[in-house]
């Protein structure tokens, strides 16, 4: 299961990571973010120990969504060593989630 960041757990788990974070902006009425979120779990089975796998509930995280500047959802973004490598919007193929993680784990 993907964890939930919060404004409060972001900077342990997103800009302190040693590891790639993938970041799911997301909210519980959006009908593409439940399409995406099965292959989000996925993910982050997958990519237990290699990478951070995240959703953030733009209702409840009005500042994260702000700070990313997210205007549509889902969006995507992967961070690593706090900075933002690559963003999507929209659902996409697992394949390129995955492919996105193993450029940035590398």
């Amino acid at each position: 299961m993907a964890k939930m960041i919060t404004k409060a757990n972001f900077k342990q788990e997103v800009i302190d990571s040693d590891k790639p974070v993938l970041l799911d902006f997301w909210a519980t009425w959006c009908a593409p973010c439940r399409m995406l979120s099965p292959t989000i779990d996925q993910l982050s089975e997958e990519y237990a120990g290699k990478a951070v796998i995240g959703k953030v509930n733009i209702d409840e995280e009005h500042e994260l969504a702000e700070r990313f500047g997210v205007m549509s959802i889902p969006s995507v973004f992967v961070i690593k060593n706090g900075q933002v490598l690559h963003s999507a919007v929209g659902v996409r193929p697992k394949k390129f989630y995955e492919d996105v993680l193993d450029r940035a784990i590398g």
